[in-house]
């Protein structure tokens, strides 16, 4: 048995593992403040204009065991020091998955601390609970909202605590971040493509062009229309013009990021009309584009929204939104046993 240790004189020191897509990361949380956040990518998948799924995996195996042991030593602590091991469980792809929790599951048996498993999608919202310093206090209040925007996830989220979250609306098919991908791909701009349309758009007219807007009821979202109408146009165009795209690619952007913030923000404003909440967040790696962090800063102004917005180094997949998760429920004594597995698919509970 793990004896409990008295927390009121004892420092709590998380050791976090995320490893759900292509991205290896551990971070160190001591008392709710981050020490350490360090990642390892995969350049490895722009070739292929997507994540691999094998060469994911293969990859976090190389890099599992140097980024734990860079995360502990900038962060100054000793693996003797940790409380617990917090890892994520899931979403994910499975492979990748497996690799963090085997990882973790050893890790701490072989300490003799709790580990804690930590739902992928409720780090990502939690990550606006990360502090820099002792003397950080810049948290949204519950309730808040959260806009959750990914490669795989849109969603608008009511946080009524830190293991209560209920969505309220989200994508019947694409994500935000894929259908950016994807024209991003189409356009033949590379992968990923939410970096190059946010870089491209930036120089563009974001009214040039005007692209499909879905009319799905409530606070779901749905893109696959914005897709077919950008991929039809675009066809269209080239047919008059073959180097249309290389003479309208900042446009095309402009205009496709616009539409999509357009689609995001309507949404989440009706849900904070609806709910009279205030505090509004943003969250995943689509938060990191900039047309996105303006609407909110807009939308702050003129609803008089108090706003959130994580640095980008908590955008994408970081082991710091997961040691944060995992100092939240160690305060809980929420742990998990040995025996439970990955899971590649699942919402917020």
């Amino acid at each position: 048995m793990i004896e409990q240790m008295n927390m009121a004189e004892k420092d709590i020191i998380i050791l976090g593992i995320e490893s759900s897509c292509d991205d290896t990361s551990a971070a160190v949380i001591k008392n709710g403040v981050l020490l350490s956040n360090v990642t390892a990518s995969q350049a490895v998948h722009e070739a292929y204009g997507g994540v691999v799924p094998e060469l994911a995996s293969r990859a976090h195996q190389q890099n599992i065991v140097p980024v734990v042991d860079q995360a502990l030593k900038k962060a100054g602590v000793t693996k003797e020091d940790l409380s617990a091991v917090a890892f994520t469980r899931g979403p994910g792809l499975m492979g990748s998955l497996l690799v963090g929790v085997s990882f973790a599951k050893g890790f701490a048996r072989s300490l003799g601390i709790p580990m804690i498993e930590v739902n992928h999608l409720q780090g990502h919202v939690l990550a606006h609970f990360i502090k820099q310093n002792e003397d950080d206090n810049h948290q949204p209040e519950y309730p808040f909202l959260c806009l959750l925007v990914s490669g795989g996830n849109s969603q608008i989220i009511l946080v009524k605590a830190y293991n209560d979250m209920e969505v309220l609306g989200q994508t019947i098919d694409d994500a935000a971040g894929e259908a950016i991908d994807k024209c991003s791909k189409v356009m033949g701009l590379g992968y990923p493509g939410g970096p190059i349309i946010d870089k491209l758009a930036r120089m563009g007219n974001p009214e040039a062009f005007k692209f499909a807007k879905p009319n799905i009821p409530g606070y779901d979202y749905s893109f696959s229309g914005l897709k077919t109408s950008f991929l039809y146009s675009l066809r269209d165009w080239l047919k008059e013009d073959p180097d249309f795209i290389e003479h309208h690619k900042e446009d095309l952007a402009a205009s496709l990021e616009n539409t999509i913030v357009e689609i995001l923000m309507k949404k989440l404003r009706l849900a904070a009309k609806d709910l009279k909440i205030k505090q509004v967040a943003v969250a995943g790696g689509v938060s990191a584009n900039n047309g996105l962090r303006n609407a909110f800063h807009q939308y702050a102004k003129k609803y008089g929204w108090t706003i959130f917005i994580p640095p980008f180094g908590y955008t994408t997949d970081n082991a710091a939104m997961i040691a944060i998760t995992g100092y939240y429920k160690f305060m809980d004594n929420d742990f998990c046993t040995i025996d439970l597995p990955a899971y590649s698919r699942v919402t917020l509970k």
